[in-house]
C-alpha cells in the first residue's frame, strides 16, 4: 500500500508539472502569424499578388498621417485585406488525403507490426511485443507534442529545430498556419503525419531487440531515442533548412530517415543487449505465420499512405508514387521467391512477404522520382539484397537481431537510397543529387543513429538492467514481464 501509494503521488505530481509547463509556455509565447504557404513554382501573377498586401499598409498610413479621421475606415480595410490575402488557402481535398494517409501509417504500427513481428515470435514473448511497441507508440506521442516535433520541422540551424513549436504552440484552433513544406494543408495535419512516422521508426527497432528487453528500458530508450536520433534526422533531410536537404538528398518517404536509421539503431541495439538463450543452438522458430500474414498485409496496405502522402498533396505525383509503390513490392516479392527456391528448391509464403517488405523498403526513398521501370529496378534489388542479408548475417556476424531489422530495413534502405538518384526522372520531379550525394547522407545517418544508440542503452544500463534475466527469458516475457499468456493451455 505505501508503494503504490508514492507511485500514485509520483504520477499526480509528474502529470501537473507537464501540465503547467504546458499552460505556462502557451501564455508566455506571442502569438506566431502563419507565413504565408508560397509554391516552389510561382508565376508572376502570384508574385504580383504577393507583393500587394505589403504596399496596402504603406500608402494607408501616408494617408493616416494627413487626415487621421478620414481614413481610419480604409486603413482597416485595407489591413483586413492584407491579412486575407497572406493567410495560407487550405486544399480540401489535399486536407483529406493527408489525414487518411494519417491513419493508414499509424495503422502500420498498431496493429501492423504488432502482428507481422508477433507472429514470428515463440508463443511465450507474442504478447511481450504488443506491450513493447504500446509503450513505446504513447511515449513518442508525449514527447513529440511536447518538443519532439518543434526539434524536428521548425526552422532552427541545418542541425537542429528550435523552440519555435514547443507543446504543439500554434498548431490548435482557427489561426492554425502551414508547413513550408506541405503549403495546402493545416499544419496540425502535418504534424500528426510525421508523428505516424516517429512512432513507426523507432517501433521497426523494437524487432530487433525482441524476447530480451525490459519493458521499462524500452520506454526509456524510446523516450531518448526519438529525441535524440530521430528529430535531428528528420530536421536534417526533410526541413529545407536541414543540411543535407540542402545538399539535394533525395529521400521522398523515408529510406534514410526512418529505414537506415531504425536498421543501424536496432543492429546497434542487438549488439548491446547480446543474444537470446539458445541463439544458434536452439529453433526458434515462429508460432503462428498466418499472424504474421495478416501484420504484412496491413503493412503493405499502409504503405500506400506512407508513400503516396509524402507527396503532401492528392495529386498526380501522389498516385505515382503509389503505383510504384506497388510494383516495387510485388518486384521483391518475386525475386526474393526465385532466390529462395534457387536455394533451396522452395518458395516460402514467409519469404514471399519478407520478400514484398524488402521490396517497399527499398521503393520507399524513390516512389516520388521513379516510374516504373525504376521502382521494378529497385524492387527487385532489394528483394535480392535483402534475401542474402537475412541467410547469411546473423550467422557471419553472430549478432543476435532477433527479426533482421538491419538485414532487411538497414539494408533495403540503403540499396533504395542509393539507386534513387540513377534511376529518377525529371519526368516526375528534378533530380537533385548524385549516388555520392545520397551515399554521404546514408553514412552519415547510419553512423550516427548507430553512435547515439550505443551511448543512450550505456546511459541507460547505468540505471536499469538492459535485458531480463535467464529464468524470466526461460519462462517467456509474457509471463515473467505482464503475467499474461497468449495460449494458457499450450
Amino acid at each position: 500500500m505505501i508503494s503504490m501509494t508514492r507511485w500514485t503521488r509520483a504520477a499526480v505530481l509528474t502529470i501537473g508539472l507537464l501540465g503547467a509547463a504546458g499552460s505556462a509556455w502557451s501564455q508566455g509565447m506571442q502569438p506566431m502569424v502563419p507565413a504565408p504557404a508560397t509554391p516552389v513554382a510561382a508565376s508572376d501573377a502570384a508574385t504580383a499578388a504577393a507583393a500587394a498586401p505589403a504596399a496596402a499598409p504603406t500608402a494607408a498610413v501616408l494617408l493616416a498621417q494627413a487626415s487621421p479621421s478620414a481614413v481610419e475606415a480604409p486603413v482597416g480595410g485595407a489591413l483586413a485585406a492584407a491579412a486575407a490575402k497572406t493567410a495560407p488557402k487550405f486544399d480540401g481535398a489535399d486536407t483529406a488525403w493527408m489525414l487518411i494517409s494519417t491513419v493508414l501509417v499509424l495503422i502500420m504500427t498498431i496493429p501492423g507490426i504488432i502482428l507481422f513481428y508477433g507472429g514470428m515470435l515463440r508463443t511465450k514473448n507474442a504478447l511481450s511485443i504488443v506491450a513493447h511497441t504500446l509503450a513505446a507508440a504513447s511515449v513518442i506521442t508525449l514527447l513529440w507534442a511536447m518538443f519532439g516535433y518543434s526539434l524536428a520541422f521548425s526552422g532552427g540551424n541545418p542541425w537542429i529545430g528550435d523552440t519555435a513549436r514547443l507543446y504543439a504552440h500554434g498548431l490548435i484552433g482557427k489561426a492554425v498556419g502551414a508547413h513550408p513544406s506541405a503549403p495546402t494543408i493545416p499544419e496540425s495535419v502535418f504534424f500528426l503525419f510525421q508523428l505516424s512516422f516517429a512512432i513507426i521508426t523507432f517501433a521497426l527497432i523494437l524487432g530487433a531487440t525482441a524476447e530480451r528487453m525490459r519493458l521499462g528500458v524500452t520506454v526509456a530508450f524510446a523516450a531518448l531515442w526519438s529525441v535524440l536520433v530521430y528529430a535531428p534526422v528528420a530536421h536534417w533531410i526533410w526541413h529545407p533548412s536541414g543540411w543535407l536537404a540542402k545538399m539535394g538528398h533525395m529521400d521522398f518517404a523515408g529510406g534514410t530517415v526512418v529505414h537506415i536509421a531504425s536498421g543501424a539503431s536496432g543492429l546497434v541495439a542487438a549488439w548491446v543487449l547480446g543474444p537470446r538463450r539458445g541463439f544458434g543452438k536452439e529453433p526458434m522458430v515462429p508460432h503462428n505465420l498466418m499472424i504474421t500474414v495478416l501484420g504484412a498485409g496491413l503493412l503493405w496496405a499502409g504503405w500506400f499512405g506512407f508513400n503516396a502522402g509524402s507527396a503532401f498533396e492528392a495529386s498526380s505525383r501522389a498516385a505515382g508514387a503509389l503505383l510504384a509503390t506497388q510494383v516495387g513490392a510485388c518486384a521483391g516479392a518475386m525475386f526474393w521467391g526465385i532466390c529462395e527456391y534457387a536455394r533451396r528448391g522452395q518458395w516460402s509464403v514467409l519469404g514471399s512477404f519478407t520478400g514484398a517488405i524488402a521490396g517497399l523498403i527499398g521503393v520507399t526513398p524513390a516512389s516520388g522520382f521513379v516510374g516504373i521501370g525504376g521502382a521494378l529496378l529497385i524492387g527487385a534489388a532489394a528483394g535480392v539484397v535483402c534475401f542474402f542479408c537475412v541467410v547469411y548475417f546473423k550467422a557471419v556476424t553472430g549478432i543476435d537481431d532477433s527479426l533482421d531489422v538491419f538485414a532487411l530495413h538497414g539494408v533495403g534502405g540503403l540499396v533504395g537510397t542509393l539507386l534513387t538518384p540513377l534511376l529518377a526522372t525529371t519526368a516526375v520531379a528534378p533530380v537533385t543529387a548524385t549516388v555520392w550525394t545520397n551515399g554521404l547522407g546514408a553514412l552519415a545517418v547510419m553512423a550516427y543513429a548507430g553512435g547515439a544508440t550505443w551511448i543512450i542503452l550505456k546511459v541507460i544500463g547505468i540505471v536499469l538492467t538492459l535485458r531480463v534475466d535467464a529464468e524470466a527469458e526461460k519462462v517467456g516475457l509474457d509471463v515473467a514481464q505482464h503475467g499474461e499468456m497468449l495460449a494458457p493451455n499450450a
